[in-house]
């Protein structure tokens, strides 16, 4: 393991320096081995474990290249990780999703277009006021996403996106269990795009706090 670790902090050398940029094609197996000081097999566990975490992209038949190296492909690794979450840290996600959303959410203020609210008011619209749990917490996926994106941060959008996942199940239940949970729900997204079209980042960003503090505290009672 500490001859593949070398291999992979050698390539990474390689990529941060500039020597290899995205969209590079690595030299051949044995040239980069011998460019390196590495032995092929240490190299070839260097590559497999780079292509896992998108830093690589291995081609059959064409070669390895250095990928895009975009925020978005390289934060799909968390999302992986992320799938190995336990019930018991829930609440953990839900915190740092109220330390991220609320100020991603603040920062669309100034940046989402009008078009971008237009499309949300029209899905909310679209949902109606008595929507099924589940189509409630898709529509509600979509919304902080598309508010996320109208940010402009595709480091942040990525990692709430990350993030989101291990939550879902939670806001399911409190949909099913907790008396009038889609109409809040509905009623705080309302007020999020009404702060946006406002311009008002505090307002959407206060919001945006309370509608996943909301989640959170009502977990919290329940665990």
């Amino acid at each position: 393991m500490a001859v593949t670790d070398e291999a992979i902090e050698k390539i990474k050398g390689m990529i941060v320096s500039g020597a290899l940029r995205p969209g590079d094609r690595l030299p051949k197996e044995s040239e980069l081995a011998a460019e390196l000081g590495l032995s092929r097999n240490s190299l070839r566990e260097a590559v497999r474990a780079l292509s896992l975490i998108r830093i690589l992209d291995v081609r059959q038949g064409d070669g390895t290249y250095v990928t895009s190296l975009d925020p978005q492909l390289l934060l799909e690794a968390l999302s992986f990780v992320v799938d190995f979450h336990r019930d018991d840290t829930v609440l953990e996600f839900l915190a740092v999703r109220r330390i991220l959303e609320p100020a991603a959410t603040a920062m669309a203020a100034f940046t989402i277009g009008e078009q971008q609210l237009d499309v949300l008011s029209a899905q909310l619209d679209a949902l109606g006021e008595d929507p099924s749990v589940e189509e409630l917490v898709a529509a509600d996926l979509e919304f902080h996403r598309g508010i996320v994106r109208g940010a402009g941060n595709s480091v942040l959008c990525s990692l709430l996106d990350g993030l989101s996942g291990p939550t879902t199940r939670a806001r399911i239940w409190r949909g099913l269990t907790q008396e009038d949970a889609v109409g809040r729900t509905l009623r705080e997204h309302r007020a999020i795009l009404a702060a946006l079209r406002d311009r008002d980042a505090e307002a959407a960003r206060s919001w945006a706090t309370v509608h996943i503090a909301s989640v959170e505290q009502w977990l919290r009672s329940t665990l």
